[in-house]
């Protein structure tokens, strides 16, 4: 790939980071970075953000969770983000088997219940 020989404005100084991401929002990069000479990376010590929020669950169900992340050694908010996870990737799934099969194959995929039909909702539909 052929670098340019374009002129590129010098990014400002920021005083905020705030004022940064507004000044980002307003400008086009490509004024500003040659992204031709632009190269992968990797950042293996970042950690997501978490958001916290609150749910109410069930006294039986909050135990039961909790017994098995003591099995486990685990944290039972960890196990708890590991089994969301896994059935939100599973949905997921099955959305991607509905674009491609019947409405039958998605109720298979995601245990024998009805989904809601919009892939845009992933909230089962109600019995």
């Amino acid at each position: 790939m052929a670098r340019s020989t374009r002129t590129r404005k010098a990014v400002p100084m920021f005083r905020t980071e705030a004022e940064e991401r507004q000044f980002w929002e307003t400008h086009d990069t490509t004024d500003y970075v040659d992204w031709s000479a632009a190269r992968p990376a990797r950042f293996p010590n970042l950690k997501p953000s978490t958001e916290t929020i609150s749910l109410r669950l069930p006294a039986g169900l909050l135990a039961d969770l909790k017994a098995l992340a003591n099995k486990q050694d685990v944290p039972y908010q960890s196990l708890l983000k590991v089994f969301l996870a896994d059935r939100v990737a599973r949905e997921w799934q099955a959305w991607r088997v509905a674009g491609a099969r019947s409405t039958k194959a998605v109720r298979r995929a995601s245990g024998g219940r009805r989904v809601a039909k919009s892939p845009k909702s992933t909230r089962p539909a109600r019995d």
